[in-house]
């Protein structure tokens, strides 16, 4: 009974987790700070992971990423349409190495599968040993990303989602380890972590700008005398016709 609720809780923080994102990428058009490499993994992975759950029968996995693929996907679209500098052939060719590895490992996978005397189960643990590894790496461009420039603009993070991302990989941590399933707690709790490192800097900028902003309110110099000068009825351009006339 614990072990389907907690699979139930995973699955829909991880459904509704990458909904804020997408707001504020998507409708808001907010993307500065979002890391391309972390976002075309974050379509890659949950494509694995779909391939993962239809081989070894796991229909919770199958039907959470499609669901966080597809705004994956809409993620991705965002950043590439709002900063032209990743649309590069050099810069897609970084952000899409890893992704393709991952996605020529599931079509592997599933030819694996295919043969006589390799059941689905065992191409499915192969499968997800790779994945959990990839995981070491996939979670690793964000949060370096943020490390690496403390100065860069956040605004295009959504503090909401890294928060529900942390919920939702300590819920599929525990489920992973009551289930028995290596693959799914040891890349979550990667994922854990990355996403604890992504919420602490997020909040830790947060306060800094509130400070700064506070700071610069309480010793802003104002003049005491603000002298206003006003147009001269007669010299306006909008009534300049009007003086001629000799309104």
């Amino acid at each position: 009974m614990l072990t389907h609720a907690l699979g139930l809780v995973a699955a829909a923080l991880s459904v509704s987790l990458s909904w804020p994102q997408v707001y504020k990428s998507c409708v808001q058009r907010r993307t500065n700070g979002l890391s391309a490499t972390a976002c075309s993994l974050g379509v890659a992975m949950p494509l694995g992971w779909i391939t993962y759950g239809l081989l070894a029968g796991q229909r919770i996995q199958v039907l959470t990423n499609v669901a966080t693929g597809l705004t994956g996907l809409a993620i991705l679209i965002a950043l590439l349409a709002t900063q032209p500098r990743l649309r590069t052939r050099a810069a897609l060719r970084v952000s899409a190495g890893s992704a393709g590895g991952v996605i020529t490992a599931a079509l592997i996978s599933l030819g694996l599968a295919a043969l006589p005397g390799v059941s689905g189960h065992t191409a499915a643990g192969l499968l997800g040993t790779l994945l959990a590894a990839v995981s070491f790496v996939s979670a690793v461009p964000q949060p370096l990303a943020l490390l690496r420039d403390r100065h860069q603009d956040l605004s295009g993070l959504s503090p909401l989602r890294w928060r529900m991302a942390a919920a939702a990989c300590a819920s599929w941590m525990a489920y992973g380890i009551l289930t028995g399933q290596p693959a799914v707690w040891a890349s979550s709790s990667v994922g854990l972590v990355s996403a604890a490192i992504v919420c602490v800097v997020l909040h830790v900028r947060r306060e800094r700008a509130v400070v700064e902003h506070s700071w610069i309110s309480e010793h802003a110099w104002v003049p005491e005398h603000t002298w206003v000068t006003r147009p001269v009825w007669r010299d306006t351009v909008t009534t300049r016709n009007l003086a001629m006339a000799g309104v």
